[in-house]
């Protein structure tokens, strides 16, 4: 616009300004919290860790991953894609697996949660900890606290009956197997692809045959 007493916009200045305002959309909550304005809401969460009572006040935007890993130094819950496609975060909640970083740590109020320092210590190790060791079910380890915990609960979900899209039967009880193993445990990726040792060390772990 050239006109007198027009607003002068060019193609620039509108770019920029639509670039400034997505970069501080998109600002993580602990950058936004400094920019002048209210506060974040938080509320205190109980919850029992690894057979430990822990009481946090949390905004109530932190994720279970985040309250693990910042609040409570659990780093061997790790954080992967953060969007629930990779497995890495996932931990026990109340006998149940899950993806922590799609679940906000307030929703889990009086709830009992394992991670994978819960399940075995270096002196004495779960025997799916152990299984892994044993068949190299890992390379660059990242992934595999989340495979860990993951692999534990499947071996539960399979005891109790929980059914799968692998099986002939639906009605019947489901089975160890290679094919329930795949089924049941392809939400946990492995970058690295050490699928067929992860399989090995859940298998003998559930005393079933390679």
């Amino acid at each position: 616009m050239n006109g007198k007493g027009e607003l002068a916009v060019s193609r620039r200045g509108v770019i920029v300004g639509g670039t400034s305002a997505v970069a501080l959309a998109s600002l993580p909550a602990t950058a936004q919290e400094r920019v002048p304005g209210k506060p974040p809401a938080a509320m205190p969460v109980k919850f029992d860790v690894n057979g430990k009572p822990v009481e946090l006040t949390l905004d109530t935007r932190t994720t279970l991953l985040d309250a693990l890993r910042e609040h409570l130094k659990l780093t061997g819950t790790k954080k992967g894609c953060d969007h629930g496609q990779c497995g890495a975060c996932t931990v026990i909640v109340n006998g149940q697996r899950i993806n922590s970083c799609l679940s906000l740590a307030v929703q889990h109020q009086g709830d009992s949660i394992k991670t994978i320092e819960g399940l075995g210590t270096p002196d004495k190790l779960h025997p799916m900890q152990a299984a892994f060791i044993k068949h190299d079910g890992y390379q660059c380890g990242y992934c595999t606290p989340g495979q860990i915990c993951s692999a534990v609960a499947v071996l539960d979900e399979i005891k109790a009956g929980v059914p799968s899209h692998v099986q002939d039967n639906i009605t019947a009880r489901p089975r160890v197997s290679a094919d329930e193993l795949r089924e049941r445990m392809s939400g946990n990726i492995c970058r690295c692809g050490a699928y067929s040792n992860i399989a090995e060390a859940i298998l003998e772990t559930a005393g079933a045959k390679a």
